[in-house]
């Protein structure tokens, strides 16, 4: 519980940070001077939304009684269902099958580009503590 807590608080603080980011770069590089207040606050709050999930659902893949395959599922499912819900309230995405196909196929090709570079990561990691094993 500690874990889901801490995490969720980094998440929010995250997402919190990439809002504010955006914000700042809407006015300064999109040269606005007002910005919509409902908007703004739509758009933070799914942001911090959005951090918050995508640092509390990797807790699936520390469930040692899951195989990977099932972690993975679970996981590409939760943050697939909770992005797409979240992205198309606040208008992220149109709500139109074409924008529907085109967001999952473009969500799919990232999550599977960062997954494969975690997996290669602790794949690396796993292989120097058990060559660190073997030399005791």
């Amino acid at each position: 519980m500690k874990t889901f807590i801490t995490r969720s608080i980094l998440g929010i603080f995250f997402g919190s940070f990439l809002a504010l980011v955006t914000i700042l770069a809407v006015i300064y590089i999109g040269d606005k001077e007002m910005l919509d207040a409902a908007i703004l606050g739509k758009n933070a709050l799914g942001t911090m939304f959005c951090g918050w999930f995508f640092t509390v659902t990797p807790l699936l893949f520390e469930n040692e009684r899951l195989t990977l395959p099932v972690q993975t599922t679970l996981h590409f499912l939760s943050v697939t269902a909770l992005y797409f819900i979240v992205a198309f309230i606040i208008g992220w995405i149109p709500f139109t099958m074409k924008g529907f196909i085109g967001m999952l196929l473009i969500f799919i090709a990232f999550y599977s580009i960062i997954w494969l570079s975690f997996y290669a990561y602790f794949r690396k990691q796993a292989e120097k503590l058990n060559e660190e094993l073997r030399g005791l």
